[in-house]
């Protein structure tokens, strides 16, 4: 083993244990800023899991943070289903939606996909609003207040290595080579025999099904839902953001970009509380255009290693 991988195994080490340590020593308000940090990673690493490796850029996918927030608030507050199990009910409902949208929004390519899913996310808010009998419209959903933080962070912990860890696997294996493919060059993987449309369906359906279940755990530590802040927009332009700035299309980038955009907005929001998104902004701006790879970019012993190990995948393919 090289001492790279023993000193990233030792980080990776100290990283978990903080994390899981945090809860007995930290106060209320730390425990409630870190649940809402690991949602963010979250949401930013199953975008990341769509865009960043098959490059179809999605601006809705607050409509299944929002789906799975509804449907864990109903089956809670309807049918007294524990939390847990609503919240995956949640993620389950995403997936479904993710199916019924994906099915032909993923034949269109570019900013074509992204339109379709904004106006979807736009769909889904005006649904909540309007379908009163089941989400009370405007008026929202109070659900019973919960007793401690400590499961919901652990919780939204356990999602959130789930995630990470599924991406690192999968990065590994054939399935993420195809996808890399497909993001490069579609036509081309699609020549090669590779069914794209199976590919991209599959990665929607776990991307939804994660932020589904953000969503339905956020519903619950939040005991109240209404569809303007459960559909913002914001949330989508947000994770979209903190991919880019660590670097989409990598594992640990999704996570620098949110810990970033996260704890610098908490700390420029103390200091400067009319200036602070406009500060993030400039850093945002400035870190793109210098780091278009992301903070990630900086790591990279070879920017073109990617490509060249797709490459010779698909040479052996042949």
């Amino acid at each position: 083993m090289s001492r790279k991988n023993i000193v990233l195994g030792i980080f990776i080490i100290i990283v978990l244990f903080f994390f899981a340590s945090f809860p007995f020593y930290a106060t209320g308000y730390g425990i409630s800023f870190f649940i809402t940090l690991l949602m963010y990673f979250i949401i930013a690493q199953s975008w990341n899991f769509l865009s960043g490796y098959t490059g179809y850029v999605s601006f809705g996918h607050v409509a299944f943070f929002g789906a799975g927030a509804y449907a864990a608030a109903i089956f809670i507050t309807r049918y007294s289903i524990h939390w847990i199990f609503a919240s995956i009910c949640g993620g389950l409902v995403a997936a479904l939606l993710a199916l019924l949208i994906g099915w032909p929004a993923l034949r269109l390519r570019g900013p074509y996909f992204a339109i379709v899913m904004l106006g979807f996310a736009g769909v889904l808010k005006n649904v909540a609003v309007l379908w009163k009998k089941v989400t009370f419209g405007g008026i929202g959903i109070s659900l019973p207040p919960m007793l401690s933080m400590k499961p919901v962070y652990y919780s939204m912990l356990i999602v959130a290595m789930a995630i990470t860890l599924l991406i690192y696997i999968v990065t590994k294996t054939k399935f993420g080579l195809r996808l890399i493919s497909i993001r490069e060059d579609e036509v081309a993987a699609t020549s090669m025999g590779i069914n794209a449309t199976f590919y991209k369906i599959v990665t929607f359906l776990i991307s939804a099904f994660f932020t589904g279940i953000a969503g339905a755990i956020f519903a619950w530590y939040s005991s109240f839902i209404e569809p303007v802040s459960t559909f913002d927009i914001k949330i989508s332009i947000e994770v979209i953001i903190m991919s880019l700035l660590g670097g989409a299309g990598t594992v640990a980038g999704p996570l620098f970009g949110a810990a970033i955009i996260v704890l610098g907005g908490e700390i420029f929001w103390t200091k400067f509380p009319l200036l602070h998104e406009a500060i993030l902004g400039i850093l945002i701006v400035v870190v793109i255009l210098f780091l278009p790879e992301g903070i990630m970019g900086l790591f990279k012993r070879d920017k073109y290693e990617e490509k060249r190990n797709l490459l010779i995948w698909m040479f052996k393919k042949k």
